[in-house]
């Protein structure tokens, strides 16, 4: 049985022009004129009970969109849609029984109170006996490791701290699927593992399906098997996350800080230099042709680091990568 079954899913949003001159102000009052705008254009995918799939694509790709119809926020222009045998806009009191959500942007915990009154609040709105609730919240509080965050008011927590309680919380109530949007936005690299790993740990125990939107390339690799590209609301690419990075994935970013200040004729064979400052260095590399221990070997013998980055480039570049590679295989078939 498939957890999300989508069919030519469409969404238009209406915008109001912007009137030009006092005449043209005058006209918009009585008689406005909009501007058409498609945010999602025939999405057509499934997603299998407990896959880990990554739903990701560039900023305006119409993900939050999508998102929002397959928890029953929106309702869709056209299309159709079913999340665990529910239609979402039809059903939504029904099937928030059986979800969890999570917008990284638009929190749902109470922000001047501590997380554990959310939780417990969320055991009571889910029909969860007490005993039961405490027991769950413990558990939660374990794998996500927020035990000495809980009595704290949500407003005093760290990013990453608040992005923690935030996913433990859309899981008090066992979910068959959890739907994340962009929970690691504006995280530190060890926050962002944290974040992972639990995720990670939760759908091995819970057999919990997850849907992830991410700007981060790492978080697919760290999460997802398969993974749907969308951009301009249309799906570019859908395949799985090893063939992705096979395919697109080959290149890295590497940003060094030295200690004592670096030559300016700074040089690694075979390695791109993008810039040299006064005590740090941004490098680009190919995997395929120079391996990391390689790089690293070079960086390292060149002076003291003091740090040292490693991280795949934007998502923008993937996707213009595999729009070439598109273009490329329909002027050879054309």
């Amino acid at each position: 049985m498939s957890s999300i079954e989508v069919t030519n899913l469409q969404k238009t949003f209406q915008s109001k022009r912007k009137a030009e001159g006092l005449g043209g102000s005058v006209r918009s009052l009585f008689k406005p004129q909009y501007n058409i705008i498609e945010a999602v254009r025939g999405l057509s995918f499934q997603m299998e009970t407990g896959e880990l799939l990554g739903f990701i694509g560039p900023n305006g790709a119409g993900k939050s969109t999508t998102i929002k119809m397959l928890t029953g926020i929106l309702h869709p222009s056209g299309g159709d849609a079913k999340v665990l045998g529910f239609v979402p806009w039809k059903e939504r009191q029904k099937l928030a029984y059986h979800i969890g959500t999570v917008f990284g942007q638009r929190p749902q915990l109470w922000y001047h109170l501590p997380a554990i009154d959310t939780f417990r609040l969320f055991g009571r709105i889910f029909e969860i006996g007490d005993l039961e609730t405490k027991k769950r919240i413990a558990f939660l509080a374990e794998t996500f490791e927020i035990g000495d965050l809980l009595e704290t008011p949500v407003r005093k927590l760290s990013l990453g701290q608040r992005m923690r309680c935030e996913v433990a919380a859309s899981l008090l109530h066992h979910p068959k699927l959890i739907l994340l949007d962009e929970p690691s936005i504006g995280l530190d690299v060890v926050a962002k593992q944290r974040i992972r790993d639990a995720i990670r740990e939760m759908a091995q125990r819970e057999k919990v399906g997850v849907l992830l939107t991410s700007h981060d390339a790492g978080d697919l690799e760290a999460l997802c098997k398969r993974v749907i590209i969308i951009n301009h609301g249309q799906i570019v690419y859908e395949d799985k996350v090893s063939n992705l990075k096979r395919r697109f994935l080959t290149a890295k970013l590497v940003e060094v800080r030295y200690a004592d200040e670096v030559s300016k004729s700074f040089h690694i064979e075979g390695v791109e230099i993008l810039k040299v400052g006064h005590y740090g260095v941004k490098l680009r590399f190919d995997i395929r042709t120079m391996s990391v221990e390689k790089v690293l070997a070079h960086v390292t013998a060149a002076g003291s680091v003091v740090d040292i980055t490693i991280s795949d480039p934007p998502l923008e570049e993937v996707i213009a990568k595999i729009y070439q590679t598109q273009d490329a295989d329909a002027d050879g078939t054309a």
